[in-house]
């Protein structure tokens, strides 16, 4: 991917220049979970969206057609965030459940399923006597986090990472906030899901826009896809090169551009 060289400009301060470009066109909303609905935290399974925000994506989908777009295993994301008639598109895209139920799942991905669980099962056993280390087994990708490792025990795990990639080749090395995470080697990411459900809600550029909200570096796929087709909204709370358009600091800021598209609707 081109690294991108333009610094996103604040969304309430350039309110102005987003409403004259999309003022007209039905919008479509994409939401990432981890640091975007949740504050990021020490281990995956404390993130809990907040009662408000789960509140405000309700009222939202009542009026926009609405996705989650995240890394984690699909049925996880859904039971979090556990709001029917949304797209859920899960580990980083490679699974999408349309909000009728139907599964869409990454072909390619799926004839490689025993090579994800084979790669699971080595970095498992690799880290399990690592401090602070947790492997997790993602249906379609593995996340190894290191947020509670320790500066001198980083190194084992970046090797650990490093050497089970050598083992399956057909899997790529990719990276996020305090985590590393091995993926099908195949041309698939959160964009190409973003593409995939434009598809489905008949997306066209005359009428419609989309925004994508995240906070990492895997969202940057999904934010270079909707650069001539809307807009990305980086949550980021010092100023970062980026392909989104727009940034706000935190998640607290996030609630406040949901609350501005429900009053737009209101």
């Amino acid at each position: 991917m081109v690294c991108p060289d333009e610094q996103p400009i604040d969304f309430f301060e350039n309110i102005k220049i987003f409403e004259e470009q999309f003022c007209n066109k039905e919008i479509f909303i994409f939401l990432d979970y981890d640091g975007t609905l949740t504050p990021i935290v020490d281990t995956p399974d404390k993130a809990v969206m907040p009662s408000d925000t789960k509140k405000l994506v309700e009222t939202l989908s009542g009026f926009y057609k609405v996705s989650i777009v995240s890394g984690r295993a699909t049925d996880d994301v859904r039971q979090k965030v556990n709001i029917k008639d949304l797209f859920y598109a899960g580990s980083h895209g490679f699974e999408i459940v349309y909000p009728d139920g139907t599964v869409q799942v990454n072909e390619e991905a799926k004839k490689i399923s025993r090579t994800i669980n084979a790669a699971y099962e080595e970095l498992y056993h690799r880290l399990r006597d690592v401090k602070g280390a947790l492997v997790e087994n993602v249906k379609y990708t593995i996340s190894t986090h290191y947020r509670l490792v320790s500066d001198e025990d980083f190194p084992k795990v970046e090797q650990a990472v490093d050497e089970t990639l050598q083992h399956h080749q057909n899997l790529r090395k990719t990276h996020g906030k305090r985590v590393f995470e091995l993926r099908p080697d195949i041309d698939w990411d959160k964009g190409k899901a973003v593409e995939w459900i434009l598809n489905v809600l008949n997306f066209d550029q005359e009428k419609h826009a989309a925004v994508y909200i995240g906070d990492d570096t895997t969202d940057e796929d999904a934010f270079k896809v909707l650069e001539r087709r809307g807009a990305g909204i980086r949550v980021v709370d010092e100023p970062k090169e980026s392909y989104a358009r727009y940034s706000v600091k935190d998640t607290e800021a996030v609630k406040d551009v949901l609350k501005y598209f429900i009053d737009k609707k209101s």
